[in-house]
Formats: C-alpha cells, structure tokens, sequence
C-alpha cells in the first residue's frame, strides 16, 4: 500500500501524510487561503473542514475550529519530539493531518493545526 501513496502523492505529501511530518509555517498553500469551500483530505478525498470554521491562528498553518464531522477524523496521542500533543488523522485512509491544541476561539476552544499537504480545497460553486 505504501507504493500506491507514494506512486499518488507528492514527495512532500508523502512525508507529512504517510510518514508524520510537517510542512514550513507561512510558508504552505492553504494557511492565508481566504477562498469559500470543504478542505478534504488530499489521499481519500473525504470531507474533513469547511472554510467557515476556519480562523487565523497566527500560527502559520490552516487552522479550524472543528472538523466537518468526528467521524472524518480520529485523534491519537503523539509523544514525539519530547512532548505530549494530540495528533489528527483522516478517519478513513489514517493519513496524518496536524494536530489539536485546546487554544482556539469559543465555544469550543479548539485549534486543528493542519498541514495545507494534507489537504486539498473544493471551491464552493
């Protein structure tokens, strides 16, 4: 399987949704994107955020208010790098897609932190 995604995806895709990286802050396509429509997943086009949850974090990346649906995403606790954070994947194909911080806007408080490679933008028409 991981020939297919590799043989689909970018090499930096690849890198962040396959294998668990990140991609530059400020520096990615979708984290100053002001354009109306549902961000799905870049490996199994599953509807996972809609523009109208999405917010300037500051933090360089994409960042939402909350998922399309719990069920599109799943969270799984990530100590890597030294440090205890909570990973986002895609629910259907478990591409890496960022992570949750409990630092966003009311009335839920979260920030999906989301890497603009996991991701890919439908316009809304």
């Amino acid at each position: 399987m991981e020939d297919e995604w590799a043989g689909k995806l970018t090499d930096e895709q690849y890198r962040i949704c396959r294998q668990c990286g990140t991609e530059p802050p400020f520096k990615n396509k979708y984290w100053n994107c002001k354009d109306s429509g549902i961000y799905h997943c870049i490996c199994c086009n599953i509807p996972l955020f809609s523009s109208d949850t999405k917010f300037d974090s500051g933090s360089g990346w994409p960042s939402f208010s909350n998922p399309i649906s719990d069920n599109s995403i799943s969270k799984v606790i990530d100590k890597s790098f030294g440090m205890t954070r909570i990973e986002v994947k895609c629910k259907k194909c478990d591409s890496h897609l960022g992570h949750v911080f409990n630092d966003g806007p009311k009335p839920n408080g979260l920030r999906y932190c989301i890497n603009s490679a996991s991701l890919s933008l439908v316009l809304d028409e």
